[in-house]
């Protein structure tokens, strides 16, 4: 025979006498001699028998109460323990409250060493940090999907294409570093993100260079002697990026060869050695120039602290008004390798530190063309300090 349920009344609950009444059904009233109450499910599971609290009265109605104890004892009848299946559900649930904000960080503390200077410049995390974060940062990542992300990146899909494109590719990597720390999130938000963006109009433009006949007149007008000009100089001499130049340390330097570590470099994908970099005499004397600016060991150190930032080469050139950025001096330098000389194509990609053939072509080679690049690079400091075709430049 079932045992009677709902014996209690909404109204009766609060004089109850202290004591245990039952409801029916396993739902018991517990009225404390304090004058508190609260509910619990009492139900038998492999023969034990167990007292699950289901909240406190009034906070928790009667009505409400029975709906949750039937939950539950709908549970115990699938034969699982009801308080063991709760609390496997809160963990669940509190698993999943991660949100972006703490997943993201963790996600690039995780990579700094993939990241030249583990990543202190900034550029990996503040695609995230000023495009995303400050509309999904507090959302659990197991509750963001596509619709958000969209919504998210709409206002810069075309009018900053390339940041937009890095800020869902930083985003994907939080979503499958998330994955990978059990939470449940959707590994396909972003491209499910995409489809609904649309093909982005926005085409990527090359960084501004100028052109190499032009070198020579720019690298004569840099005659200042302070840090940037010393800086631009030695970037045009060896075209090397911005990036090792700027963080370029004097015990790299072995007489006519700069040494760059393997972790300042980029683009070399396969490459794990450091790469040497011949150094013409004017490239020399550049840097005996820039000696007595060293700080710290570092030849072209910041006005206040670090080392010179690119921003201020930049703006060096920006107020010459110049449309040219410093790092287009890699293409002007491989343009007049092209144009000017008969350089084999292995050693002119080499000069600009690019990887050269597949992995197991590079296994076999095993020169990095050092003594047919110092020739090249000395005739390149020839040309920019010729007197050729110089015109004097000065501020506009």
């Amino acid at each position: 025979m079932a045992r009677p349920k709902h014996k209690l009344t909404s109204a009766e609950l609060k004089a109850k006498a202290p004591g245990k009444h039952s409801d029916g059904g396993g739902l018991w009233f517990h009225m404390r001699p304090d004058g508190g109450a609260q509910w619990f499910l009492r139900y038998t599971i492999f023969g034990r028998r167990h007292e699950m609290g289901l909240g406190s009265f009034p906070a928790v109605s009667l009505k409400e109460a029975r709906a949750e104890a039937e939950r539950w004892q709908a549970v115990v009848r699938e034969g699982k323990d009801a308080i063991k299946e709760r609390e496997r559900q809160r963990r669940a649930a509190e698993q999943n409250l991660h949100v972006l904000n703490d997943i993201a960080r963790d996600a690039f503390e995780s990579r700094k060493a993939d990241l030249k200077g583990d990543g202190k410049a900034g550029r990996w995390f503040s695609p995230l940090e000023l495009h995303v974060l400050p509309k999904l940062g507090k959302m659990p990542v197991s509750q963001i999907e596509q619709r958000d992300i969209r919504d998210t990146l709409a206002p810069i899909w075309h009018t900053k294409a390339d940041t937009a494109r890095k800020a869902m590719n930083r985003l994907s990597i939080c979503l499958r570093h998330a994955a990978a720390l059990g939470l449940d999130v959707d590994l396909q938000a972003t491209d499910k993100a995409k489809a609904l963006l649309g093909k982005q109009r926005h085409k990527a433009q090359n960084i501004p260079a100028l052109p190499w006949q032009d070198v020579p007149a720019f690298y004569q007008s840099l005659d200042g002697g302070s840090v940037t000009e010393l800086a631009l100089r030695l970037l045009i001499l060896t075209a090397v990026r911005s990036y090792p130049l700027r963080f370029l340390h004097l015990d790299q330097i072995d007489g006519d060869t700069w040494t760059i570590p393997a972790e300042a470099m980029k683009g070399r994908v396969g490459a794990t050695s450091d790469f040497r970099v011949p150094l013409s005499q004017e490239a020399q004397k550049v840097i005996a120039e820039a000696a007595p600016f060293a700080r710290d060991g570092f030849l072209f150190p910041g006005v206040r602290k670090g080392v010179i930032s690119d921003m201020t080469m930049g703006k060096f050139m920006e107020r010459r008004g110049m449309l040219a950025r410093p790092h287009g001096f890699r293409s002007s330098f491989r343009d007049w390798l092209a144009e000017a000389t008969n350089a084999p194509h292995d050693v002119a990609e080499t000069a600009l530190c690019h990887v050269v053939g597949g992995s197991v072509e590079r296994s076999y080679r095993r020169t990095d063309y050092l003594e047919q690049r110092r020739a090249l690079m000395e005739r390149w400091a020839k040309l920019a300090t010729s007197n050729s075709n110089v015109v004097r430049l000065t501020a506009t």
